[in-house]
Formats: structure tokens, sequence, C-alpha cells
């Protein structure tokens, strides 16, 4: 990896945390069937006995993503966070499913749902989460926010989600394939990644803010809309890229994961396809049989390892994660936006894509 050091979290994470957590709570508020346990402790705010947890260790990129689109905009953000707390759900929705279907056992150094409670039980977990997102969606109505805009902030929030479990469906179908290039990755990415961020951003420009009083107001808060969807869904792919990047050349007691753990666990992640894609004779012939065999062994790792340093993969990966992150702002450098606000957005951006963990 780079030598540069890793841009700190920045400032919003800390500035919205308090109020997002709320909000994710009050989704839960008076749900004490065992199910909603269940998603308690996957948040960390239980343990598998109903105790107290070690609290929540996500970073809430998605959520906070939203509020800043909507301070951005309007320089406020009250109304945006029944928004912010739904895309969080929806987002927390995909990691217990993708946990099962993946079958990991593990996530932020506690036992998944599933390996706790069982898949069958996890998949009602995950189901209730979506349910409390499109719920969350409700509360829009108690902080003024119109009819038009509500169902508009609905409409937007399930085509993300649609288009997020499309990308899904070619993580795992992509697993079978050989011909996965690079266009498709991408592609796969735009939906499984990319989507969500994008919602998030887009819900956040939609939302924040009084009602519009004229067609003037509403047309620009339209095209505000479109380029912070377009924002989250560069961000998307430059996080998602970075992501596949730490997976393999990742700092090992930083990640907790060994250089190379993505090889080891044979994921068709961008370096991979791209070196796949541009290798040639023994060196292609080499990568295909690695990835057809049923485990990659430390040996093979470090040879397919060697193969991707020789083709230069980590500097075309973080050349395309840059990329994106550029297109990400282009998308609003035409917006009427304060140097304060367009700082927020610019540290976002630096820390998905070139973080450290």
């Amino acid at each position: 990896m780079s030598a540069t050091a890793p841009p700190q979290l920045p400032d919003a994470f800390g500035r919205y945390g308090d109020e997002v957590e709320g909000e994710l709570r009050r989704a839960l508020e008076g749900r004490e069937l065992p199910l909603y346990d269940m998603l308690r402790y996957h948040f960390g705010w239980r343990d598998e006995h109903g105790g107290p947890g070690p609290g929540r260790s996500g970073k809430g990129l998605r959520p906070v993503l939203c509020l800043l689109a909507s301070d951005a905009v309007h320089g406020i953000h009250a109304s945006a966070l029944p928004a912010a707390a739904a895309v969080e759900l929806v987002h927390n929705f995909s990691l217990v499913h993708d946990d099962i279907q993946d079958n990991d056992a593990e996530r932020h150094h506690r036992p998944t749902v599933w390996r706790v409670f069982g898949r069958a039980q996890a998949i009602n977990a995950g189901t209730a989460m979506y349910a409390l997102a499109s719920l969350a969606l409700g509360r829009l109505e108690e902080h003024g926010v119109g009819q038009e805009r509500r169902l508009a902030a609905v409409e937007l929030m399930h085509d993300s989600c649609l288009r997020l479990l499309e990308g899904q469906f070619l993580d795992l179908d992509f697993e079978k394939r050989t011909d996965v290039d690079v266009t498709d990755y991408l592609a796969m990415v735009r939906g499984k990644t990319g989507a969500l961020l994008g919602c998030a951003a887009a819900m956040g420009a939609l939302l924040g803010g009084p009602e519009p009083r004229a067609e003037p107001d509403a047309a620009a808060r339209a095209h505000a809309t479109a380029a912070f969807r377009k924002l989250g869904e560069e961000l998307g792919l430059a996080f998602q890229i970075r992501d596949d990047m730490l997976g393999i050349w990742g700092d090992a007691s930083i990640t907790g994961k060994p250089v190379g753990a993505d090889i080891s666990a044979r994921k068709k992640s961008l370096p991979v396809v791209d070196a796949w894609q541009r290798a040639e004779g023994p060196q292609r012939r080499e990568l295909a049989e690695a990835y057809a065999a049923p485990r990659i062994d430390p040996a093979t790792r470090d040879r397919v390892l060697g193969i991707l340093d020789g083709l230069g993969a980590e500097a075309r990966a973080r050349e395309l994660a840059e990329r994106h992150r550029e297109r990400a702002l282009a998308a609003i450098a035409d917006l009427t936006l304060d140097d304060a606000a367009r700082q927020d957005l610019e540290a976002f951006a630096a820390f998905l894509t070139e973080r450290d963990h």
C-alpha cells in the first residue's frame, strides 16, 4: 500500500453519530420479541445473552453521507434523520444476509447473527431490518416533509435496494464464472455498493430543508438530488476498489487480515479481475488454475500475489479509485455549496479512497 499517511476519520462522523444512533434505537423502540434482540445484537447494543453489548462498531458511512448532503444543500439536516436511519437499516439488512450467503463466521470481531442464532432466524432478522427501514421513512411526516417528497424517498430507497440486490446476485454469480472482466466488475459494484451510497446522498439532498414553495425551488432540489446520487454512486465504486486493495495488500496489524487474505478466500476482486483480463500465457493459466481449485494454499496465494504485483495491479486499482473519486466531486461541482460543506464532502471522499481499514 501507499506510504502516505491515511486520512483521519472526518469530523462529520462524530458530529452526526449520536443523532443517527438515537434514530436507529427509535426504530426498535417498544419491540421486545426476541427477533428484535437479534437486531440489537447485530448493532452491538446487546450480547448474545441479552446483556449489554460492546456498542456499534461500524463506521456509519451511509447515514453520515445522507446528513452531510442535507447540510450541504440546505444548511439543516433534522428532517433527513429518518432517511439516514432507513439507509443504515437497509445496509445492515444486506450485511446479515451477506454473512449467510458468504458463510462468514465473524463481523467486527464478533460471531455473525447466523452463527449465534442460526441461518433461518438470521434471514428473519435481516428481513425485519428492511421492513423497519420502510417504517423509518414513515417518520418523515413528523419532520414536516410533504407527501410528494415522502413518496419520492420511498421510491428512491426501494429502487436502490433492488439495484443492491442485483449487484449481490452478480457477485455470487461471478464466483462460478471465468469470463468476468473489469466492466462486469464495475457494473456489479455500482449496484452492490454504489446504489445505497447514492441513495443516502440523494436522500439528504431531497429531504433536508423546508418544503419547496415554487417550481424553481423544486427544480433546483431535483437537480441537487440527481447530482448527489451521482456523487454517492461514484464514491461507492471508489470505496469498494479501496476495500479490494486492503483485502490483498492491507497492513495485517490494522485490517486484522493477513496479506493476500482475499486471494486465499478466492474472491474475484478488482485487482484479480484486472490481472486475469491482462495476463497472458503461463500467468493466465496459473490464475485460472488457482481460482478453479477448491482452496488456495499459501504457496499458490504467494504466486498469485507475484502475478498481480508483476502486472502493476495495485497501482492500477489506486488510479481507478482516484478516477471515481474525481467523478464524484465533479458531479456536485456546479452546485452552490459553501466552502465548509464542500470541504466536508472532500474529506469524506478522501477517507473512503485512502483509508487503511
